[in-house]
């Protein structure tokens, strides 16, 4: 069966495509998210989880902005210059997997006292809840499209692919 360039990269190279860009992504990600939630009920944001959540934030910026640049120069252009996209379910995954970056990005520049450092704590906590949410949004697209066969948006017979499966 085919599939789409996001699950191809995921399964090539086991498992340090894997490692690299789902799991230290998604574990940064999901600290910042338990954090978020523990800040968001008790309203400690001067504490250890605070400092956690802040050195998760700008490692998982930093870091996915380096994945974006990467993947962006030695898979998207390429791809995008050879005509080698798949299908719908391709770009989408793939494109919805980079715009982590807005989000990430935006944690990172919270986080490192880049935007927003005038304002009160709870308006930083704010917008740090809402690039958590934006990013957790994005990343379930990529994901729920890149397990999808490239084909199935096209139009195409994805069984014509399968000689032998009766349909």
């Amino acid at each position: 069966m085919p599939m789409t360039h996001y699950m191809e990269l995921l399964a090539a190279n086991q498992p340090w495509n894997l490692i690299i860009f789902m799991a230290v992504p998604v574990i940064l990600a999901e600290t910042i998210a338990i954090a978020e939630l523990y800040l968001l009920y008790t309203r400690r944001l001067d504490g250890a989880v605070r400092q956690v959540s802040r050195i998760a934030g700008s490692i998982a910026g930093i870091y996915f902005l380096g994945v974006f640049l990467y993947l962006f120069f030695t898979a998207v252009v390429p791809l995008t210059s050879g005509g080698a996209w798949r299908g719908p379910a391709d770009v989408i995954a793939v494109g919805f997997y980079l715009a982590g970056v807005i989000p990430l990005g935006g944690i990172a520049l919270i986080d490192l006292g880049l935007l927003w450092k005038d304002r009160r704590p709870e308006a930083r906590l704010g917008l740090h809840a809402g690039f958590v949410a934006l990013f957790l949004i994005v990343a379930h697209v990529a994901m729920i499209f890149g397990m999808l066969d490239p084909t199935l948006l096209t139009g195409a017979d994805p069984m014509a692919a399968m000689p032998g499966m009766v349909h």
